[in-house]
């Protein structure tokens, strides 16, 4: 597939592709129309402090995990057009809940509730792999999450204009958010009839059982299990800085872990209860994956989406307090981390499809995010402004690159599983977002990048050895196994 096909929009495939990025792009500009605004909430709310920030920072990425998780499993039960318009819609409650509030708890709530938006991601790479093939599924996906991610660089370049130069006054930021949050409720009713889950009515495969992941062995599901902990698990970091900060009381932080704990062990029990019958009863060897995969893609999106939601939000304050910018110039600036979106994450999955080894772009990629942190970790207000954002640029288009390159390989892993895996790499970027942003709140900004560039060269090597190059990631058709006929058959 190449970039002049885009504009063949009488095909059917490239109207979904277009539809399905716009419904993400709406959703990143609402998850990240706080970040350009933090300066101007802190001036206009004296209750405000810049620790609040940070934490609703946190807040902003923490449901997402769960909320990645569960949406995976619903896509593969629903399918994508009724997810994603539904999440849509649902998502302006909090968003406006967030732009009209008046207290830091009111604002820290509804930001939580706001973060499960940031699950419509993994929804239109669903999506996408019903309207694509194996051998163009790269490209389509990177210029899906590419196009779409450009919405956190939209709401950095416009919302503090929207907020400051066309609402204007103390209560601007309030009317910007708000209008995002509208926008993307109206897209969420035209999606419902815009299009459908695939070309035909048989594209969406259900997977047999939708309250777990299948694995093929029983080594795969102990794995499972132990990367399920995580997921849940790092909610902790956000009680803990909640009560820190005065937010939840002692007991309401003991009843907030032991919720935490109760959700771990409620996910593996159905990890176990669903895959156990299934693996007692022998999984066909043309049915079986390798479930190290998709462990090594759950930590390569830890460290590059996850490093990309905890830069794209500290960054506009980054620039601002080092070179001394105003909040529109400090907004401009700072997007062009994610203005690359645009181009470097369709380039990482065009790549993946042409190279014809999914797996070393993905090592050359990682290994790239820890170089460009690292040199992100130097810069200081002695630095010209110019090189910083040269620096920014070159992290950026290895951060994007990783990212396509990821998603260019989780639907040749196993067809049917694509919400479920897709669901679980993402949350892990999210995973990585709340542990980095963590992370943040004790670090300045250089010692900050540096960690990052550690946790991608950690990834990389967690890729040398787990990732697998997938069979028949090139192909015409996703590989069909013996199963997968069955449940066709059962379903058609």
């Amino acid at each position: 597939m190449h970039a002049k096909e885009l504009l063949e929009v009488e095909r059917r495939e490239i109207r979904a592709l277009h539809y399905t990025w716009i419904a993400f792009f709406l959703t990143f500009y609402v998850w990240f129309n706080m970040a350009p605004l933090a300066t101007s909430m802190l001036q206009t709310e004296s209750y405000l402090t810049p620790d609040h920030i940070k934490l609703f920072l946190i807040a902003n990425v923490a449901l997402t995990i769960p909320g990645r998780v569960i949406v995976g499993m619903a896509l593969d039960l629903f399918g994508p057009r009724r997810v994603f318009s539904i999440l849509m819609v649902v998502m302006a409650i909090p968003t406006w809940f967030f732009a009209f509030g008046d207290s830091a708890m009111q604002l820290f709530v509804s930001r939580l509730f706001m973060s499960i938006v940031g699950a419509g991601f993994v929804v239109g790479i669903h999506m996408t792999a019903l309207w694509f093939k194996p051998k163009d599924i790269g490209f389509a996906e990177g210029f899906y999450a590419g196009w779409g991610n450009f919405g956190s660089a939209a709401a950095a370049i416009t919302i503090p204009t929207v907020a400051l130069q066309f609402f204007g006054g103390d209560d601007g930021w309030r009317w910007a958010i708000a209008l995002s949050g509208l926008l993307m409720a109206l897209y969420g009713v035209a999606y419902w009839f815009l299009i459908t889950d695939g070309p035909d009515v048989g594209t969406h495969k259900k997977s047999r059982k939708a309250g777990a992941l299948e694995v093929s062995t029983w080594k795969d599901l102990w794995l499972y299990c132990l990367f399920i902990v995580p997921l849940y698990g790092v909610l902790g970091l956000l009680v803990y800085r909640t009560q820190a900060m005065g937010f939840l009381s002692a007991t309401g932080a003991i009843i907030a872990y032991s919720v935490i704990v109760l959700m771990v062990i409620y996910q593996i029990y159905k990890a176990i209860s669903v895959n156990v019958p299934m693996l007692k009863a022998g999984i066909p060897e043309d049915d079986k994956y390798p479930f190290k995969s998709v462990a090594a893609l759950n930590v390569s999106y830890f460290a590059n989406f996850g490093a990309e939601l905890a830069v794209v939000s500290m960054l506009p304050m980054f620039f601002a307090a080092t070179w001394k910018l105003d909040p529109t110039a400090a907004g401009l600036i700072a997007s062009t981390f994610a203005f690359v979106n645009l181009w470097a994450r369709p380039l990482g999955g065009y790549i993946s499809d042409k190279v014809g080894n999914r797996r070393l772009v993905m090592l050359i990629y990682m290994f790239g995010i820890g170089i460009g942190f690292a040199l992100m970790g130097m810069l200081n207000a002695e630095w010209p402004l110019f090189i910083a954002v040269v620096f920014t640029i070159l992290c950026s288009v290895f951060v994007q690159g990783a990212e396509g390159a990821t998603f260019g390989i989780i639907p040749s892993i196993k067809r049917r599983l694509t919400g479920q895996i897709s669901g679980m790499a993402g949350a892990y970027g999210n995973v990585g977002a709340v542990f980095y942003l963590f992370i943040y709140t004790f670090v300045e900004p250089n010692q900050f990048f540096y960690i990052i560039a550690v946790g991608a060269l950690i990834a990389w090597v967690v890729c040398y050895f787990w990732l697998a190059e997938p069979e028949d990631a090139f192909g015409d058709e996703y590989k069909m196994s013996s199963v997968d006929r069955q449940i066709a058959a059962e379903q058609g």
